[in-house]
């Protein structure tokens, strides 16, 4: 199983930018998706979470923010960023609970990171 994610930049302080992260191979269910950053120096850290069947879990410092959503049918998660501050600059990266058809056992799976930089 692997995780590919797209969509960091550059971006203005305000503006908005979209990540998408597919998860792909031999994939049995799809459990939960969702994105953590890790800041220069700092801890890495949730920034939101989908669980399937559950309503999606953010940080209390992206709330009314960003948006996670999820295409099933895909694999895919996205994260709409808006409103976009220099503190939300980090590495972001992809995180998936999946039970690949090859073990059957619930697996936490990282993506590579995508740079997102918020300009002042």
């Amino acid at each position: 199983v692997q995780l590919q994610a797209s969509g960091g930049g550059l971006v203005q302080a305000g503006g908005s930018l979209r990540l998408s992260c597919t998860a792909s191979g031999s994939i049995f269910s799809n459990r939960a998706m969702g994105w953590y950053r890790q800041a220069p120096g700092e801890q890495r850290e949730l920034v939101a979470a989908i669980t399937t069947g559950r309503s999606p879990n953010y940080a209390d410092s992206v709330k009314g923010r960003f948006t996670i959503s999820r295409d099933n049918t895909k694999d895919t998660v996205y994260l709409q960023m808006n409103s976009l501050k220099p503190d939300d600059t980090a590495v972001y990266y992809c995180n998936a609970v999946i039970v690949p058809s090859t073990t059957f056992r619930p697996t936490n799976y990282w993506g590579q990171g995508t740079l997102v930089t918020v300009s002042s």
